[in-house]
C-alpha cells in the first residue's frame, strides 16, 4: 500500500479463508480446546489440537491461490508479506517471481501469540531471521499462559438481580 502512495504500483489480495479455512466456529472449538488440555497452551501441541477437533490440519487448497494474480498479469511480486510456506510455494510454483519477504518485527508480536508463531515457524512457516532457529527444544518450552478454570467462582450471589 506505501508503495502505491509513493506513485508505485501495489496490489492486496485478500483470500477468505481464515483459520486455515475451518470456518470461524471451528476456530473457535479449536483456541478453547487449545487452552483448556491439560498442560494448557503450547507450541508443541498447536496443530495437534486442530487435528482433534476439525480431524485436520488445514482445509485450504493453496494450488488454486495464485490464479487471480495471473488473472490480473502478475509477473513479479517485490514485497510479498505473508508467513505462510504454503501460500509462497504455490505462487513461485506457477512462474511468479517474488522478490522480498517482508519479515514479522518480533515486537509486533504479542505474547499471546508466542504459542501460535513458534509452532508454524517450526513447521516450516516463514517469520524471517527474528525467528531462526526454533528448533524441538524451543517447541517444547513455548507455552501460553495459565488460566485457573477449575477455580470456584465466588458463589455470592449476582449483582442486578431482581428479587421476588
Amino acid at each position: 500500500i506505501k508503495t502505491a502512495q509513493r506513485g508505485g504500483c501495489g496490489l492486496v489480495i485478500y483470500f477468505r479463508k481464515e483459520g486455515r479455512s475451518l470456518g470461524e466456529v471451528t476456530k473457535y472449538l479449536v483456541y478453547n480446546t487449545r487452552k483448556r488440555q491439560e498442560g494448557g497452551d503450547s507450541a508443541e501441541n498447536y496443530f495437534n489440537c486442530t487435528e482433534q477437533v476439525a480431524g485436520v490440519q488445514d482445509t485450504r487448497f493453496q494450488a488454486l491461490m495464485p490464479d487471480p494474480l495471473h488473472f490480473l498479469g502478475v509477473t513479479k511480486i517485490h514485497n510479498f508479506i505473508s508467513m505462510s510456506d504454503m501460500k509462497y510455494n504455490a505462487i513461485v510454483n506457477t512462474g511468479i517471481k517474488i522478490v522480498n519477504r517482508i519479515e514479522i518485527p518480533k515486537e509486533l508480536v504479542p505474547d499471546d501469540a508466542q504459542v501460535e508463531i513458534t509452532a508454524k515457524v517450526f513447521h516450516g512457516y516463514n517469520a524471517g531471521n527474528a525467528y531462526k532457529g526454533i528448533d524441538e527444544n524451543e517447541l517444547k518450552k513455548t507455552v501460553g499462559r495459565e488460566y485457573n478454570y477449575d477455580k470456584v467462582v465466588d458463589e455470592e450471589e449476582p449483582k442486578n438481580v431482581i428479587k421476588e
